[in-house]
């Protein structure tokens, strides 16, 4: 049996609307914010700021809550929208 190889495609896609990039366009996001210290926010509020909807926004930030070292995320408060928290751990 032989082994083929495939080749490895670069971890960024150049593809705009790919799920990486769109994670990666609100890490840093994120971490540029939170570079003045604590970050308050409602994802409705930076929507446009960052290019995805309010929705995408809700799904990535759990998604970036347990992925990302440098900045700590955590769900603030509830008021018609949820509030996030974040602030930069390293």
């Amino acid at each position: 049996m032989t082994a083929t190889t495939q080749p490895v495609q670069a971890e960024e896609s150049t593809d705009v609307d790919s799920p990486k990039s769109k994670e990666a366009r609100l890490a840093d996001y994120l971490r540029e914010r939170a570079d003045a210290g604590d970050m308050y926010f409602k994802s409705k509020f930076i929507a446009e700021e960052v290019g995805l909807s309010a929705k995408e926004i809700g799904a990535l930030i759990v998604k970036l809550q347990d992925s990302i070292d440098d900045l700590s995320i955590e769900r603030w408060s509830y008021t018609s929208a949820t509030t996030w928290r974040v602030e930069r751990t390293a």
